[in-house]
């Protein structure tokens, strides 16, 4: 049985909560110096970006109302296929920057996908 747009976007809500947990008090020297925070984050990174490709797929006008959809998709396809070319700094640029927007923006969709059941 298929899983519902529901549950994708609960999903990337989750892993923006892991994200956020993981880097609290964590300036980017730390980050950058400690391999299991760095590999926490990406893991992480690399849920959003599924889920979000899943959307694509299954709930395009949805997906299409994210603001970072496609860019959450493409940072786990570097995550994924190309690690030698991940950026610490851009990655952690993103977390901070554009993280909180996904969250937020996801965790509407979801309330409204809830009160229209």
């Amino acid at each position: 049985m298929p899983r519902s747009a529901s549950a994708y976007l609960a999903d990337i809500v989750e892993a923006c909560d892991a994200i956020e947990e993981v880097l609290r008090g964590v300036d980017y020297e730390a980050y950058s110096a400690s391999r299991s925070t760095r590999s926490s984050v990406e893991r992480e990174l690399i849920t959003i970006g599924e889920a979000a490709a899943t959307l694509r797929r299954d709930a395009p006008d949805l997906f299409a109302r994210m603001s970072h959809g496609h860019m959450v998709i493409g940072m786990r396809n570097v995550l994924t296929h190309d690690y030698a070319a991940v950026d610490d700094e851009t990655v952690f640029g993103t977390v901070r920057e554009d993280v909180p927007v996904i969250k937020r923006e996801c965790s509407q969709f979801l309330e409204e996908l809830e009160g229209a059941n």
